[in-house]
């Protein structure tokens, strides 16, 4: 079976899906749609691929079995629902949609009708945080007290001109466009938080959007999960992120290159994992890709929307997951804005009233 596919949405991520799908024999692309039609035309006298800048033309005119759509956020709700309208299978970049809710809709709109709809969450296909969810997931640590989950990079570093990411109510800002990374991640371990607790949205340099966002999330179960996040850092060279997880048998470090696992011995793994440190690098952990692109991660999302497509395995980062991240953003945010100048009164004078009643003063 052949897909049938296009690509909507021509800039750094909609440029990469389409080098890959291009390559991947399950696919065939066959068609391009952006609203620059300077782009569209040079791409076209490139590859001979049929460009579009009207996107339900395209829907109207092309054959298609998928679309994978890489916009702007503030576009994917409307665009993913006609896809449906039309029968589509659907890989949506991240996050899914601006709107909780209507992420869930969306979710369960494809769930009945029997379509793939997948969202590029591809750190979920890094063998370092795939096998690290694995173990979390059947018991590694046992009781889990505590997750610390952070990304960090160099994209703001000085006042510019911004563009859609920088810009308010469009998906831009650190909380939308870097966090939902962790906390996505946090999301396929734990699920969806019960409380957001706490939140701070900080800007440096961006004048419409956050560049550092922390919050503290109660998950099910009593775990404390803790997410920071700094888009405006120039100790790093490129965005990283890294999952912290604290439990009764031990404790777990991972990113995008290394898992580390401490053990104390309370619950025995076969294989790799004994008592004491066990150290895995990425090039033992990851399994090999048809094509190579900027990571194996980023071939394997759309090998595995391919699969999802012909129904040969179940998907990683459907819409529901990403609903549940969608909805940790939303909490996030609500209690970052809950009248932070109340809050913070009412904090200090309970912490004065407590500073009396133990010193005296």
């Amino acid at each position: 079976m052949t897909i049938r596919l296009a690509v909507i949405g021509l800039g750094k991520m909609g440029v990469s899906h389409l080098s890959i799908a291009n390559a991947l024999e399950d696919f065939e692309v066959a068609a391009v749609c952006d609203n620059s039609k300077l782009v569209t035309e040079v791409l076209g006298k490139v590859t001979g691929l049929r460009g579009f800048n009207d996107y339900d033309e395209m829907l109207r005119l092309e054959e298609l079995d998928a679309v994978i759509i890489a916009t702007p956020t503030i576009a994917h709700e409307p665009m993913i629902r006609r896809a449906l309208d039309r029968g589509l299978h659907v890989f949506a970049e991240k996050p899914l949609t601006l709107d909780a809710l209507s992420s869930r809709e969306l979710a369960e709109r494809a769930a009945t009708q029997g379509l793939a709809a997948q969202v590029g969450y591809h750190n979920r296909y890094v063998g370092t945080f795939a096998e690290a969810a694995r173990l979390l997931q059947n018991g590694a640590l046992g009781k889990i007290s505590h997750v610390l989950a952070e990304s960090y990079g160099p994209v703001v570093l000085r006042r510019t001109k911004p563009t859609w990411r920088g810009k308010a109510g469009q998906g831009g800002g650190c909380l939308h466009d870097y966090a939902a990374h962790p906390i996505n991640l946090m999301n396929w371990i734990f699920g969806a938080p019960e409380l957001c607790l706490g939140a701070s949205l900080a800007r440096h340099f961006s004048a419409e959007v956050e560049d550092q966002a922390h919050a503290l999330l109660q998950f099910p179960g009593g775990v404390i999960g803790q997410v920071s996040v700094n888009w405006s850092d120039p100790s790093v060279r490129k965005m990283t992120t890294k999952l912290s997880v604290w439990g009764e048998a031990g404790k777990l470090y991972v990113d995008r290159t290394e898992l580390q696992l401490f053990l104390t011995g309370k619950h025995p793994l076969p294989g790799h994992y004994g008592e004491g440190w066990t150290v895995r690098h990425i090039t033992d952990l990851s399994p090999p890709v048809s094509f190579y692109l900027r990571g194996e991660e980023y071939s394997a999302q759309l090998e595995a929307f391919g699969r999802a497509i012909r129904k040969v395995e179940p998907q990683r980062n459907d819409f529901a997951s990403a609903a549940e991240t969608d909805l940790t953003i939303e909490m996030i945010e609500q209690q970052a804005a809950a009248a932070p100048a109340a809050a913070a009164e009412a904090a200090g004078s309970a912490h004065r009233s407590l500073f009396t009643r133990v010193f005296g003063r």
